[in-house]
């Protein structure tokens, strides 16, 4: 990897915390660029992803797809050599977590569907 070529990236989370800046490879693919979040994950932040598919990365406001590389995700406009591209990274909460939650809006539902709804004026 030639050092004029290399793009920097840093991670930016959920809280304004920061993973990196790093320096990778254009061929780097976004699905790869997860996994090393993942593997660099603060221990000391809730909701730590596990697998790929818990991130979602989003760069200028454009969700990346894992099989796209550092070279097509960059957006051109803007772009000064030699600058830092922050990449904002997503979360999705756990499957257990996203149940109690979707049970807890039925029952919310549920409660709301018994009440009577007549105006007396």
């Amino acid at each position: 990897m030639a050092e004029e070529e290399a793009i920097e990236v840093r991670f930016r989370l959920f809280d304004g915390t920061d993973i990196g800046p790093d320096k990778y490879d254009p061929s780097t693919t976004v699905a790869s660029l997860k996994e090393t979040i993942i593997a660099r994950w603060p221990e000391d932040k809730a909701n730590a992803p596990t697998k790929v598919e818990d991130l979602k990365l989003i760069n200028a406001g454009r969700i990346l797809e894992n099989k796209w590389t550092l070279t097509e995700s960059r957006v051109p406009v803007g772009d000064l050599p030699g600058s830092i591209i922050t990449m904002h990274v997503v979360v999705r909460p756990p499957s257990s977590v996203k149940r109690a939650v979707s049970a807890g809006k039925e029952k919310e539902n549920a409660s709301r569907q018994g009440r009577c709804v007549c105006t007396i004026l």
